[in-house]
């Protein structure tokens, strides 16, 4: 055994600052997802349970086993924009009658439900996962279709929710719907592609076109009941399979259509039934990463508070040291980690983490990676000695890699850096970040000063006198911006990464998508592409 030793001094001020920075962006963060909860505010949940209906997570805390997990994903979506924090719609991983479950809810106190850009994402997101994890997908709708005002942004794309059912169905992943209200139009065809349906009687709704539309477009005079009530689909036109009492009762059935699946896992088991927890107090992690990104912090110390027993052995510790790899255990689980220890990728650190990715795919382990880069080495040595086909041998590696792969955002994730420690466009199983994080192309000031070296090597070749307080200006304006938009909740709010997680909770959220991701199964890569020497 290789147990980690802490050298953190909790007492020491420069920890304390670190931790009050890292409460602040907590803070912030509880902040927006209490506008998620809320839905659409105080008099629309009012509305909702005075008409005997429940939200949508009252919804899922009745579907998912008692005293279980529940994992919301994108929960701050929309943040930052113009649409509501959590895009009115919760999307998240739930166990139903000991099977893991993408659940997805319609939120009808924000605007009925309807889905605009952003909850589209956050639907389309929870389905690529689903796909990806094999895991069963429940949906708890009450939709009054698309936002009819973002109508241009999401119908053609929309079409792929529907899509991404009969494909999830076709893979043998199985698609539950409980109808609750509305589920009119594009609603309407979530039911209609799904497994199993459950209507709720003289609650459900489900209709291409309501009697209104029904009679502009065709001159018929009909009634909700007659056109798409629940005892009609049950008896009719056969699209309800169960016919419910009420939301009660309609849950109920979700949870025995899951139970009868006879859902078996794929993946192997965790090698540990009961794995020891870590020798460090989690509450640790928030005074470790440093408040100022430019300040390096040793990654062990995380991974000493998140591994099982604390328990790492190390890979190549004396070789590309800026780059952490090694073998542990997480819930039981067996993992290859890799953990930036200090900001910049050099050809060693490239070079380490390709051999150590093949290594990882030959023994069919899933990978972790902890973000803090500022992107790969530049400079005149450096592209003399290859880093570009370094950096593209580790990119070649983690874009052909087939083990799962896991990514969390300590502190920095800049540039290629980005890429080579598998961000979002390299299609991990799960991006979280912690609160404290930024991702950019580059860093504000770096990227404020590119754009004052061309500015004036553009008025010098104009033969042009360089304007400095214009310059000092126009560098401000853009530190500001790249900073506001490389934050944490800026970019989850788009969808760029999972959910920002409290630190604290990293261990129990990478074990929970451990667990999840071994619905399906855990192979490695039988090749890779060209690597370039």
């Amino acid at each position: 055994m290789s147990i980690l030793d802490s050298t953190i001094d909790p007492a020491a001020p420069g920890y304390a600052a670190n931790r009050a920075a890292l409460l602040e962006r907590l803070a912030e963060l509880d902040a927006a997802l209490d506008q998620a909860r809320a839905g659409g505010g105080a008099k629309y949940v009012a509305r909702h349970h005075e008409r005997g209906k429940l939200l949508p997570r009252e919804r899922i805390e009745l579907l998912v086993d008692a005293d279980s997990p529940f994992l919301e994903l994108s929960p701050a979506a929309g943040y930052g924009t113009d649409f509501p924090v959590g895009a009115s719609v919760v999307t998240g991983i739930g166990v139903v009658e000991g099977v893991e479950c993408l659940i997805i809810a319609n939120d009808p106190t924000v605007r009925g439900g309807a889905v605009n850009p952003w909850s589209l994402a956050k639907t389309r997101r929870a389905g690529e996962i689903a796909l990806a994890n094999r895991l069963p997908m429940v949906n708890l709708v009450e939709s009054a279709g698309a936002d009819l005002p973002s109508q241009a942004e999401i119908f053609i794309p929309g079409g792929r929710v529907f899509r991404d059912l009969t494909r999830l169905s076709a893979a043998g992943i199985p698609t539950v719907s409980v109808v609750f209200g509305n589920a009119t139009a594009g609603g309407a065809y979530v039911p209609g592609m799904s497994d199993h349906v459950i209507m709720i009687r003289d609650r459900s709704q489900v209709y291409l076109a309501g009697p209104p539309l029904v009679r502009m477009a065709t001159g018929e005079v009909t009634d909700d009941e007659s056109l798409g009530g629940a005892a009609m689909h049950a008896g009719t036109s056969g699209l309800a399979d169960y016919l419910a009492a009420d939301e009660r009762d309609g849950i109920r059935l979700a949870r025995r259509c899951v139970r009868r699946l006879n859902w078996r896992k794929q993946g192997p088991s965790p090698r540990t039934a009961v794995p020891q927890p870590p020798k460090y107090d989690p509450e640790e992690l928030l005074g470790i990463v440093s408040a100022d990104l430019k300040v390096p912090f040793d990654p062990r110390e995380v991974l000493a508070r998140i591994l099982d027993g604390s328990d790492f052995d190390e890979f190549k510790p004396a070789y590309g040291d800026a780059l952490v790899t090694g073998w542990g255990e997480l819930h039981g689980y067996p993992v290859g980690v890799l953990a930036n220890a200090r900001g910049v990728l050099f050809s060693a650190e490239a070079q380490k983490a390709a051999q150590f990715i093949q290594l990882a795919n030959a023994s069919d382990t899933p990978l972790i990676f902890l973000q803090n880069t500022t992107g790969y080495m530049v400079g005149t040595e450096y592209e003399q000695r290859g880093i570009i086909k370094h950096g593209a041998l580790m990119i070649n590696a983690v874009s052909n890699s087939t083990v799962p792969h896991l990514t969390v955002n300590l502190g920095a994730s800049y540039g290629a850096g980005n890429y080579g420690m598998c961000g979002r466009a390299y299609e991990p199983r799960f991006l979280f970040t912690w609160p404290n994080a930024k991702s950019a192309v580059m860093g504000p000031a770096q990227l404020a000063g590119v754009l004052s070296i061309v500015a004036r090597q553009a008025a010098a070749a104009r033969g042009r006198e360089y304007d400095e307080e214009s310059d000092a200006a126009m560098r401000m304006m853009v530190e500001q911006q790249i900073e506001s938009q490389s934050g944490a909740l800026f970019l989850s709010g788009r969808l760029y990464d999972d959910g920002v997680i409290d630190p604290r909770d990293t261990r129990t959220v990478l074990g929970f998508c451990l667990s999840a991701i071994h619905n399906g199964p855990v192979r490695g890569a039988d090749g890779f592409g060209v690597f370039r020497m």
